[in-house]
């Protein structure tokens, strides 16, 4: 679930820039391989500030999550822009395909989270299949405002195929598949138009 929106916001605070370093870390390293030190360093704060905001690391993991709801926030307020929901959509899988580099090296950053916070059973992986079905009923709202009775499983379709090319996409380390992939959805958004 990315996208490159630029944010028109003031420059975010210690809370704010941690949450960030995490989703990007948790993101690169995995959550278990991740220390507190690590996110620190990569917002350039102190290690002993990162306390004064998060006492845990499941805290932090919280945060991530909550970092991943206010990317998206973002993408849908961009998207929203657009006038016709099948250029909405379309924008959407043209951001992802933008960040094919990154997913050929890492995935999905929302996708390789759920599937380690799965693992987990301690409720976080609720958390982020929440913001994950935000993005679900946002496609299918656009697909309902093309028309489609089938608005649903569109939606999902289409999600799920960003979700299993993003795999791919890692596992092969080949960021031509997610542009292949990236065509292919266009083509099939104007035909159900």
């Amino acid at each position: 679930m990315t996208n490159s929106v630029e944010s028109k916001r003031a420059t975010p605070g210690k809370r704010e820039r941690l949450a960030a370093a995490a989703a990007q870390v948790f993101h690169r390293q995995g959550v278990e391989k991740t220390t507190i030190a690590d996110i620190a360093r990569a917002a350039d704060v102190p290690v002993g500030n990162v306390y004064y905001y998060f006492k845990t690391k499941d805290q932090l993991v919280q945060a991530a999550i909550g970092a991943h709801a206010s990317e998206l926030d973002a993408i849908i307020a961009h998207l929203e822009e657009l006038d016709a929901p099948a250029e909405r959509l379309k924008s959407l899988v043209r951001g992802w395909v933008e960040q094919r580099d990154l997913a050929a090296r890492f995935g999905c950053p929302s996708g390789t989270l759920a599937t380690e916070l799965d693992k987990r059973d301690d409720g976080l992986e609720e958390e982020l299949a929440a913001v994950m079905r935000r993005l679900v009923d946002w496609a299918e709202r656009q697909f309902a405002a093309m028309g489609r009775a089938d608005a649903r499983e569109l939606a999902v379709a289409l999600i799920a195929a960003y979700q299993g090319i993003s795999l791919l996409t890692n596992t092969f380390r080949d960021p031509e598949l997610m542009e292949i992939e990236g065509r292919r959805l266009e083509r099939w958004i104007d035909s159900l138009a």
